[in-house]
């Protein structure tokens, strides 16, 4: 019996910390025109009042803890993040972005959506946690996509403080011929170029050929107009507020590069970077297949250096 009771209280503490843990996430919604927002509320076990940030999550249908439904397994990336936040005393929201997940009731036809859609939903977010009492004012961390989202949403609403994870700095035109570059025959080379200039300049464009037409159809050159007018490093350079810029020099989808000229761009800022730190903010090698294995592991934790930037520039005096 002497050997089974150490078992048996470390039975009895994990179910006790299970139930504090699952007590201190909590559903949360944004009522909005369309629908409800779904959303995740991370609390600290302490009591009191807490310092609160924003995640925002990336492109795609990528949901409010990091995951993409278009690659196998979960990565937990976000959810992770918002967990060792409230670890060091910070509180999070996280959400799914309107027409992913479980916010997928609030989606809009693609033909009406917008890029400022999805910055009015994060402003949005603010707002409400800037009325809760239980929270000092919001600060926001955006990833990847969410970067931009979140500098606009910040500026807009008013937030205390701005975190880039992963941000790209280059305007989304200068990203899609990066990315095209070299993979497009000569002749769909110049139709993509075309097409892409008149958006640029806010013009619609009727004659997409066929083999395009999943870049450029005519429902999503609305998004896409509204998505080119924001450049990154001009949006980050107009906040009044702290930033902090953060990048891992193991990601495979974001170079360093991004980062430097964020921070460049912005007087003030800060910069941090995470060695051996990957898209999905997991210590990784730049191996390609050990970079693919951790977006669909769980298992891995957040780079704690990551979580260390953060929590430290949030818990500074002048970032709220």
């Amino acid at each position: 019996m002497a050997d089974r009771f150490p078992i048996a209280a470390g039975l009895i503490l994990s179910a006790s910390l299970a139930c504090a843990a699952q007590a201190a996430e909590q559903p949360i919604t944004l009522d909005t025109p369309s629908g409800q927002i779904a959303g995740t509320l991370e609390l600290p076990n302490s009591g009191g009042q807490h310092r609160i940030a924003l995640i925002i999550a990336g492109s795609g249908p990528t949901d409010r803890d990091g995951n993409n439904p278009m690659l196998p397994g979960r990565n937990d990336s976000l959810k992770q993040l918002a967990l060792a936040l409230a670890d060091a005393g910070i509180a999070s929201v996280r959400y799914d972005k309107r027409g992913i997940a479980a916010s997928k009731p609030a989606g809009l036809d693609e033909s009406a959506l917008r890029f400022d859609t999805y910055v009015e939903d994060a402003a949005a977010w603010i707002a409400k946690l800037k009325a809760d009492p239980r929270f000092t004012a919001p600060a926001v961390i955006g990833h990847s996509e969410g970067s931009l989202i979140g500098m606009l949403a910040a500026q807009q609403a008013g937030a205390s403080a701005f975190v880039s994870i992963a941000g790209i700095a280059d305007a989304a035109p200068v990203v899609m011929r990066k990315q095209l570059d070299g993979k497009l025959p000569p002749e769909l080379m110049k139709e993509s170029e075309r097409i892409l200039s008149s958006l640029e300049s806010g013009a619609t464009v009727d004659n997409v050929p066929p083999a395009l037409a999943a870049l450029y159809r005519p429902s999503v050159q609305p998004y896409l107009i509204s998505w080119f007018k924001h450049v990154p490093t001009k949006q980050i350079a107009a906040l009044n507020m702290p930033v902090l810029v953060v990048q891992g020099n193991t990601d495979m989808q974001v170079e360093v590069g991004q980062a430097n000229a964020l921070h460049a761009a912005k007087d003030g800022a800060l910069l941090a970077i995470i060695p051996g730190m990957n898209h999905v903010l997991k210590h990784v090698r730049a191996i390609p297949s050990q970079q693919a294995a951790s977006y669909s592991d769980p298992s891995l934790p957040v780079d704690p250096l990551l979580v260390k930037a953060v929590a430290d520039f949030l818990k500074r005096g002048n970032a709220g």
